[in-house]
């Protein structure tokens, strides 16, 4: 069947995108607009002017320097769905958040996790936790020193931090993670827990045994802090709050921390020849809290599945949302008051 013949509108993006040094042809234009990474064409133009309107280009720009051919647009993709916030985006975001918190369900094997306090599905969710871990290669990664040698190559010398975990990849963490996320908190109790980070951390004995009495005094004060955790119900708890969250509240969560991951990548970029930001990123709270655990995402599923997890939490827990959004303005204000700040604040 012939295509039908490209648009005014479309043609005009393509010429826009090859003045500003990106090629582009308007059958690409086209399927990002089928994406829904671009809007209606019929909202590109001001009124009565043949000009894209800034915002527009803006876009259209983010998605050609993101695609690649044969791969897909990662993270940014849903950032530009969450910006919009229509209904059929935040379906989009649905889908695609539930698919990469169910991966490694999927990966595993483990169609269906059982629900239930019977023996038979304690022990359903079990062997469902030993397939995830089967033939897993576990990265053999020092988050401490990793940090302490990249604030070295900027000219920092931090100081250690005593409560850092080295490797959240640990296989002494595995099988505990591994049961938690198919049957929540309900599946591993404190002492579990804390035998395993025993093995992973042991040279920080004291904070250790502090972290387990303050779990003992809770509990008999009728509170279990495992169970609020965010990842208290596992992988089928994480699934029904993105699939009940409402469509804005769901839009809002991905924009701002998609939005954010962006910013933290344009500051640690600059940060290499600026120690100063290096320092104040590194030195707050938020940098353990959410940087080196799912602010830097890295390329392809993984950070698709960091993103998920940081919504969840986003959805879940206010004041760790407020903490997100204080050190996204730190970072614009950092990015503000460096030399190479381009006029009107950062781009992302």
């Amino acid at each position: 069947m012939a295509r039908t013949k490209p648009t005014a509108a479309h043609l005009a993006l393509v010429r826009t995108l090859k003045e500003h040094g990106c090629k582009s042809s308007t059958t690409q234009v086209e399927r990002w607009q089928q994406e829904g990474w671009l809007p209606k064409s019929s909202s590109w133009f001001e009124p009565g002017s043949p000009t894209i309107q800034p915002h527009i280009l803006h876009r259209a720009l983010m998605v050609a320097l993101t695609v690649r051919q044969g791969r897909g647009i990662g993270w940014t993709g849903w950032h530009l769905w969450a910006s919009d916030a229509t209904p059929e985006n935040a379906q989009r975001l649905r889908t695609a958040l539930v698919a990469h918190l169910k991966r490694p369900l999927t990966r595993a094997g483990v169609e269906k996790v059982p629900t239930g306090n019977s023996d038979r599905a304690f022990k359903a969710r079990q062997a469902g936790a030993t397939k995830m871990l089967r033939n897993r290669r576990l990265p053999r990664r020092d988050l401490e020193e990793t940090l302490r040698a990249q604030a070295a190559e900027v000219g920092l010398e931090l100081p250690r931090s005593p409560g850092a975990l080295p490797n959240v990849f640990h296989r002494a963490l595995m099988d505990p993670g591994a049961r938690l996320l198919l049957g929540g908190a309900e599946d591993l109790g404190i002492e579990e827990l804390l035998e395993a980070l025993a093995k992973a951390m042991p040279d920080h004995t004291e904070m250790i045994e502090n972290l387990g009495d303050q779990h003992r005094e809770a509990e008999l004060a009728g509170v279990n802090l495992l169970a609020q955790s965010p990842w208290s119900q596992g992988i089928p708890g994480m699934v029904r709050t993105v699939e009940t969250a409402d469509d804005r509240d769901l839009c809002h969560a991905v924009f701002t921390c998609t939005l954010a991951t962006g910013v933290l990548h344009e500051m640690l970029r600059r940060s290499a020849g600026e120690p100063a930001i290096f320092a104040r990123l590194t030195g707050d709270v938020m940098w353990r809290q959410w940087a080196m655990v799912g602010g830097r995402t890295p390329e392809g599923a993984p950070g698709l599945a960091a993103v998920a997890l940081n919504t969840v939490q986003y959805l879940l827990e206010p004041d760790w949302a407020a903490e997100l959004r204080r050190y996204m303005s730190l970072m614009h204000t950092l990015g503000e008051a460096s030399p190479g700040a381009p006029e009107g604040g950062m781009e992302v």
